[in-house]
Formats: structure tokens, C-alpha cells, sequence
């Protein structure tokens, strides 16, 4: 459960850098994309008995190599490029996994994670992550805030917006890939994406959001370890639903309060008015 706890904390951490990011450029589809787009790699890897994690990467190299490609070679959009990728690379996956009767147990590891089973050497790897993540996205900051508001603006401030997104793109298939062996592929997307979207909510500076989104993610993991040890639960998915439920209540409170402010300013309004005309009413009351 400690093992758990500190990798939890540590995909928070990294899932908070480039989440924030993600949340910001509406690239949430790329990233759902990437977290399906390992499982070939994943598969192949496991069925050789290769590291997964190798397999993981060059899954991910390409899924990303053949969305440029797709986008460059024809006027497809971008999102048509993820989207055919984003189906090649899950049909391949199902199709390497159909060709073994005793994957099944591997495949659930993949696709859900096994949280609890952390080793040391995993933990270290993503504290490794951690750092260099959070080194690339310190140096890149301007450019990567400025392509969040235009593309223009990365070009005009003398930066690359093609190499721009490459990066970034590639920061979070590194995320994708170290986080997946603790939270698993189809729940990493849900970390690299919920709490920095209740970090978004909450904030408007960059550093006010990656820090919300941390600090929701540490909550998430500490509460959703928490139920699944009492109510025997699978803890990985315990952990993405609590961090799902704290951006809905956020959005929630923040919607009554958005809800209640009008009601109180049109009273305001309609008595000031009300004032205004009674005292137009009385004669002299102007002088």
C-alpha cells in the first residue's frame, strides 16, 4: 500500500505537468489515443518477452509517427489522423492478443494496471520521469502556454509551433508509457486528464493549476486506496473515479454559484429601478 501510495503521488506528479498542458490545448483526444496506441507495442513485447515498457514506446513512436504522417501527406485534419491511428493501432492490439489463450492475465495488468503490485525499480523510474518531465516542461513553458492561446503567437515570439507540438507530444506518450505499469493504459488518460481539468476550473495561472491538479491527484490516490481496501475494490479504477468525482463536485459548486450571482444582481437592479421611479413619482423631490 505504501509502494502504491508513493506511485500514485508520482503519477500525480507527472500526470499534473503535462495534464495541465493537455487540458489547455483541448488535446485530450490525442492523449486517449496514445493510451490505446501502447497496447500493441505492449502485446508484442509481452508475447516476445520483451520489457513491456520498450514495447510501450515504440508503440507510442508509432502511433505519433503515423499521425504526422497522415496529417502531412494528405488535408485530412489532425483529429481524422488520430482518430484512423487511434483504431489501427486497438485492432492490432486485440489482433497480437487473440493470437495467445494465456495473455488474458497480462492484458488485464496492461489495460487496468496493477497499482498495488509496484516494485521499487518501477517506483524509481518514475521519480526518473518525474524529473526530466518536469525539467522539459520548465524550459519549454512560454512556448507551450503560448500555443495554448494561438499558434500565431509561438510563431511571432520566435518559436516553432511544429516542434512545439512535437515535443509536447511526446511528453505525453512519456507520460503515457511510465505511468501505465501502476495506473494501466486505459486509466492513465483519466489521470493525465481529470485532475488538471479541476486545476483549470480553479485557477488561471499555469503554476496555480499544475499545483490543484497535483494536489487533487495525491487526494484521489490516498481516498480511492483508501475504498478499495475497505470495500474490495480494484484499486486503480477506485482511484480515477474519486478524481472524476472531485472535478464534478468542483463544477457543481461552481455552477450554483454561477447560478446564484445573476438572481442577486437582477434584485439589485429591479430595486434600484424600483427607487429611481418612485422618486421621479414624487413632485419636487428631484430639487
Amino acid at each position: 500500500m505504501w509502494h502504491a501510495l508513493l506511485a500514485g503521488v508520482l503519477v500525480s506528479a507527472v500526470c499534473a505537468l503535462v495534464g495541465t498542458f493537455v487540458v489547455l490545448r483541448g488535446m485530450s483526444f490525442v492523449g486517449d489515443a496514445l493510451a490505446h496506441g501502447v497496447l500493441p507495442g505492449v502485446a508484442t513485447a509481452t508475447l516476445a518477452g520483451l520489457s513491456p515498457i520498450l514495447g510501450a514506446f515504440v508503440g507510442a513512436g508509432v502511433m505519433m509517427g503515423g499521425v504526422a504522417l497522415v496529417s502531412k501527406r494528405t488535408r485530412l485534419s489532425n483529429d481524422t489522423a488520430i482518430g484512423l491511428m487511434f483504431v489501427l493501432m486497438l485492432s492490432i492490439g486485440v489482433m497480437v492478443i487473440s493470437k495467445s489463450d494465456d495473455f488474458r492475465g497480462d492484458l488485464t495488468q496492461v489495460l487496468f494496471g496493477e497499482i498495488l503490485a509496484v516494485s521499487t525499480a518501477r517506483i524509481f523510474w518514475l521519480a526518473i520521469t518525474v524529473l526530466v518531465v518536469g525539467a522539459v516542461v520548465y524550459v519549454a513553458r512560454r512556448p507551450f502556454l503560448l500555443s495554448c492561446m494561438d499558434a500565431d503567437l509561438v510563431r511571432t515570439s520566435g518559436f516553432s509551433p511544429s516542434k512545439t507540438q512535437i515535443v509536447l507530444h511526446a511528453l505525453i506518450g512519456v507520460t503515457v508509457v511510465a505511468s501505465f505499469n501502476a495506473v494501466g493504459t486505459l486509466l492513465v488518460f483519466g489521470m493525465l486528464v481529470a485532475p488538471a481539468a479541476t486545476g483549470a476550473l480553479l485557477a488561471r495561472r499555469l503554476q496555480t493549476m499544475m499545483l490543484i491538479a497535483f494536489i487533487t491527484g495525491c487526494v484521489s490516490t490516498y481516498a480511492g486506496l483508501t475504498i478499495s481496501y475497505h470495500a474490495d475494490l480494484a484499486a486503480g479504477a477506485t482511484v480515477i473515479v474519486v478524481a472524476v468525482a472531485i472535478f464534478l463536485v468542483v463544477m457543481t459548486i461552481q455552477e450554483v454559484i454561477r447560478l446564484s450571482r445573476p438572481r442577486e444582481i437582477e434584485v439589485g437592479h429591479h430595486l434600484h429601478t424600483h427607487d429611481h421611479d418612485h422618486n421621479h413619482a414624487v413632485p419636487g423631490r428631484g430639487l
